[in-house]
């Protein structure tokens, strides 16, 4: 029996996912990295197994109500975990943070800022004192009330809902319009409120077009249809909207992103000339802090934000020294450049999760397990350095620091190391090592220590003869000034800097306008679906071709099921209890909406009489629980099957299930899913490939099967664009783009171009030290 203040966490019989009855110590208030290729089993081992146990028993000390929905959340599969403190888990989640989040929501620090206000900011004379929330634009007492705290407005002009006035009505030319029974609707309406319908648009008196496109009368009339020959038609009640009403109200209102996609096509969006784009009454606008009022202080990088901070009351100093303690950790990790009031939605996911991490410095928990899922993703190695003194920080506080982390810097700065492994999916699933880094060495299986203990380059490659040039700019847009840049054709380019230097909005230039790009093919790292029904084989075509091989089984042809029984989309096939997404959405009061296995089927997602139908042995639930690899060999032989499986394998994504709903892959994945989605295609003349950090949460093991691949498209003649931090990745490039030399402000210039031989010797670049101990 362990003692209470048992040293070590002990984790016995872990079998999550592939895990393999795991059975593991990790000693407590150390850094403790866990390694592996993407798919060994690392991640299910700290957050599937480790965390999720804490959080199992943080529900268990909670309300009866929170402790009956354990049953329905599920254990994590594992004998027994001893010496589990409190855990806290900083993932890079997902999930995409609304447009009113801001890095001041994420952090609080813009509850500190507005308290300065409330307290201590300079009024008007007269005016009468006023609360905190007065200052937030997501609040009635502070949002203006001409744009709701949003900072623009959206409009719309003739010009856009009518580009082509020599069209009439009835042939079209309101393009804002509807298709279909309503835009016809519409015009019989208009028809029958005595307007011409008939003659070009730019002909109509110029009152009746302000009238069609922007009244915000809704009048209805009796409409009598025109008969035609084959059915007669009854007269009915239609009500008339503008234009510019209907597309509004499609904007606000409609759940489809196709038919949002199309409203805004029609739609300007301004700053509001209420609050110019500030969000806030003209009441908080008033109140200033040395000399500036909220949104300004709220626009200024967050290094130039704690310089203007300043107390000369003694309430000033006390909540100015506490915005200052709150900054100071954010700037540490390299996020100084960002300010107050730049939006979630743009920040990357690393970003998002070094918010969170400089946050939870200040909360002064002790004692508790942090787990962390790669936090130095998207992070130059000038910022790494700063991040391990961070996370140091954290265990000097008395915490247990346990990191998912393929950066060999992060890994070597260890004091506990656990290598999860050989391989991925079935071929891993064991803990081939747990203890101090050095001696990973002596473990000859871990692909790990073949690449943390091997300091040698790789052999030089050959840098490729541009074919032309594709010119960009010059660029002014968010941090970038005048900049103009040259990426090479039929080569691989690689674009670098710190984290806020403009790289991504660079590459953003980019067009398939541009002279010289056949086909421009982005692959970014969103998500391939927002719900667990979007998942690997959806995204790919392959659950069609699959679909279509279980429909042409014989017990599928005897009992009638044709390929849309076999789809767990709609109704037939499906279980009904959970509408075939497997998982049933348990919400939880105070706490995250979380996702339970279905009740009825138990995640199969089909109904009893579709699992019936076997091919090969295997129904069509268990032929989606295959992993890409097993897949490969069990529909060896159907080359429609292969295409889609062959590409996923090439992109090193062989350990993962066809049926991995969409919510369980990482932004990684995502990207490597869609770059197979695109290699599956076949070649169409020349593609521009553009990759914004493909290797973000791969092994270097993974890194150079992808980086292969990449290779392999540039020899095929294509061209290729990657945003990225991996120096190895760098030293591979024909051409680099650096930008600097630093974040916000600071950045925004490029520092040096050329064969990463020439940029590795440039004066004033925050990558060139980097990049030269690399270089073969």
């Amino acid at each position: 029996m362990h003692s209470p203040h048992d040293p070590y966490v002990r984790v016995r019989g872990a079998r999550e996912h592939n895990l393999k009855g795991v059975d593991v110590d990790v000693p407590r208030d150390v850094l403790a990295v866990f390694t592996g290729v993407s798919g060994s089993g690392k991640s299910s081992l700290a957050f599937g197994t480790v965390y999720a146990e804490a959080q199992r028993r943080y529900f268990e000390s909670v309300a009866p109500y929170a402790r009956r929905l354990i049953h329905q959340v599920g254990a994590p599969k594992v004998g027994e975990i001893t010496g589990l403190p409190p855990a806290v888990s900083l993932q890079q989640r997902r999930s995409a943070p609304t447009s009113r989040s801001s890095v001041g929501t994420v952090t609080n620090l813009s509850n500190s800022l507005r308290m300065l206000f409330s307290r201590a900011g300079e009024y008007p004379p007269g005016a009468a004192r006023l609360d905190s929330d007065a200052f937030s634009p997501n609040t009635a007492a502070g949002a203006c009330p001409e744009c709701h705290g949003l900072g623009r407005v959206h409009g719309t002009t003739e010009e856009l809902l009518v580009p082509d006035p020599s069209l009439s009505i009835r042939e079209g030319a309101v393009a804002a319009w509807p298709g279909a029974w309503q835009g016809k609707n519409l015009r019989d309406i208009l028809d029958t409120l005595g307007h011409d319908v008939d003659r070009p648009w730019r002909e109509l008196p110029a009152a009746d077009r302000e009238w069609i496109l922007f009244t915000d009368e809704q009048p209805v009339v009796t409409v009598h249809p025109v008969r035609d020959a084959e059915r007669i038609q009854r007269p009915y009640q239609g009500t008339y909207t503008s234009a510019r009403r209907y597309v509004l109200k499609t904007f606000s209102d409609t759940k489809s992103p196709t038919l949002r996609a199309k409203a805004e096509r029609f739609l300007t969006s301004t700053p509001c000339r209420v609050c110019g784009g500030s969000r806030l009454r003209p009441e908080a606008l008033a109140v200033t802090f040395g000399g500036r009022n909220i949104a300004e202080l709220a626009a200024l990088p967050l290094t130039d934000l704690a310089a203007l901070l300043d107390g000369r009351t003694e309430t000033a100093r006390v909540l100015t020294g506490d915005l200052k303690a709150r900054i100071g950790p954010v700037v540490e990790l390299g996020l100084g450049y960002l300010s107050l009031d730049r939006a979630a939605p743009t920040l990357s996911a690393g970003e998002l999760q070094r918010l969170r991490l400089a946050t939870q410095l200040r909360s002064g928990l002790f004692g508790v397990v942090y787990v962390l899922d790669e936090p130095s993703a998207g992070l130059h190695p000038a910022d790494t350095e700063a991040l391990l003194t961070v996370l140091d920080r954290l265990k000097a506080a008395g915490n247990s620091v346990f990191v998912v982390e393929h950066h060999l810097e992060v890994v070597r700065g260890a004091d506990w190391l656990v290598d999860v492994g050989p391989g991925a999916g079935e071929h891993g699933g064991r803990v081939l090592y747990s203890g101090p880094v050095a001696e990973l060495a002596s473990v000859e299986e871990s692909a790990t220590a073949r690449y943390l203990f091997d300091e040698a380059p790789g052999p030089a490659r050959e840098v490729r003869e541009p074919r032309g040039w594709l010119e960009v700019g010059p660029v002014t847009r968010h941090n970038l000034r005048a900049v103009t840049a040259g990426f090479p054709l039929g080569a691989f380019t690689a674009v670098t800097g710190v984290s806020g230097s403009g790289k991504s909005t660079l590459i953003g230039e980019l067009t398939g306008d541009l002279p010289g790009v056949g086909r421009l093919v982005r692959v970014d790292q969103k998500p391939i679906g927002r719900t667990p029904r979007s998942n690997l084989a959806t995204y790919t075509g392959l659950f069609d071709v699959v679909r279509k091989v279980f429909a042409a089984t014989g017990e599928a042809r005897d009992r009638g099921y044709g390929v849309g029984r076999f789809s767990f989309n709609v109704a037939g096939g499906r279980c009904e209890t959970c509408q075939g997404e497997g998982f049933v959405s348990v919400e939880l009061l105070f706490l995250p909406s979380t996702y339970a296995p279905c009740p009825d089927c138990g995640g199969a997602r089909y109904n009893p009489e579709t699992l019936q139908v076997a091919y090969r042995g295997r129904n069509i639930a268990e032929v989606l629980g295959l992993t890409v690899e097993e897949a490969a060999g069990f529909f060896a032989d159907i080359p429609a099957a292969m295409r889609s499986l062959g590409t996923l394998l090439d992109v090193g994504l062989g350990y993962l299930r066809l049926g991995q709903p969409a919510t369980e892959l990482s932004g990684g994945e995502a990207q490597r899913i869609k770059l197979a989605g695109e290699l599956q295609r076949g070649r169409r003349g020349h593609t521009l490939y553009l990759l914004d950090e493909p290797t973000t949460g791969l092994h270097p093991a993974d890194v150079e099967v992808l980086m292969d691949r990449l290779h392999g498209l540039v020899d095929a003649g294509h061209t290729v664009v990657v945003v990225e931090h991996d120096m190895t990745v760098v030293a591979e490039a024909d051409w680099v783009i650096d930008l600097g030399p630093g974040g916000g402000d600071r950045g925004g210039r490029v520092v040096a171009a050329g064969p990463p031989r020439r940029v590795a010797r440039a004066e004033g670049s925050a990558t060139a030290p980097y990049l030269a101990r690399v270089m073969p």
